[in-house]
């Protein structure tokens, strides 16, 4: 049978569309600059099965994509076309974009959340540091998760803990600059399941998951509610417009 596209993104350094094909572990880069004259060329690229989602490092040259049911992460370099490594992190990583800040300590990182523990595993993104591509940091979750974020302008890191049926309303909050501490938490009354930044980065929109469901947009500073949208059914992913077409995570 033919392998699913998991994920597709666009290339920031080349006319390329980046595929990764799920069953087959592989990544293509796909260059269409030539469509006009009937011609596509493809780079192959041996990552990990099974592939999913992912998204890119801060600088938007590696692109870290999850191989799940393999418990990795492996990393693209999509300047010199060739898989940088494959990173062993914790069970079933399921990072959406994942999420890019600078630790205190580690420098530049990229983090994931995972679907088979209560984890957060920061990557190293440095290509300098002699701690580049391996896990220089965890946090210990209340729950398996689906999603993780922040933005450049904030300090926290938001991770829902959907999976997880006694932590599943509850939404954790790490604070980049005192990674060291207990995370923050609040609890909603119904299930927390997605957060997106808006544009400036002082909000915070989530969604809570019912046939009553809500999104309720959070101050991100403050942590305080500012407004609540209602009477949506089963709200689960939305996004940003100028975030995600700017590759902001």
């Amino acid at each position: 049978p033919e392998p699913r596209v998991a994920s597709i993104v666009a290339s920031h350094h080349a006319p390329e569309w980046v595929l990764n094909l799920k069953e087959t572990g592989v990544v293509l880069l796909v260059d269409y600059s030539r469509m006009e004259d009937g011609t596509v060329t493809e780079t192959s690229i041996n990552a990990e099965r099974f592939l999913h989602d992912g998204g890119w490092d801060s600088t938007k040259r590696y692109f870290m994509v999850a191989a799940n049911a393999r418990d990795t992460i492996s990393v693209i370099d999509t300047v010199e076309r060739k898989l940088v490594k494959n990173i062993i992190t914790g069970t079933k990583p399921h990072p959406g974009r994942g999420a890019n800040w600078v630790d205190p300590e580690f420098g530049r990182v990229w983090a994931t959340v995972h679907l088979g523990e209560g984890l957060v595993s920061m990557i190293s993104t440095d290509p300098e540091s002699d701690k580049a591509w391996t896990v220089v940091r965890e946090w210990e979750l209340s729950g398996n998760s689906l999603f993780i974020k922040t933005h450049p302008k904030s300090t926290n890191v938001y991770c829902d803990n959907t999976i997880n049926k006694d932590k599943s309303h509850v939404l954790t909050i790490f604070d980049i600059n005192n990674p060291t501490a207990a995370p923050k938490e609040i609890t909603f009354k119904k299930k927390v399941v997605h957060m997106e930044f808006n544009k400036a980065g002082d909000e915070v929109w989530v969604s809570l998951w019912d046939k009553e469901g809500e999104v309720v947009i959070l101050d991100d500073k403050t942590l305080k509610e500012k407004a609540r949208i209602t009477g949506l059914d089963m709200p689960t992913g939305k996004f940003n417009v100028y975030n995600t077409t700017k590759d902001v995570y």
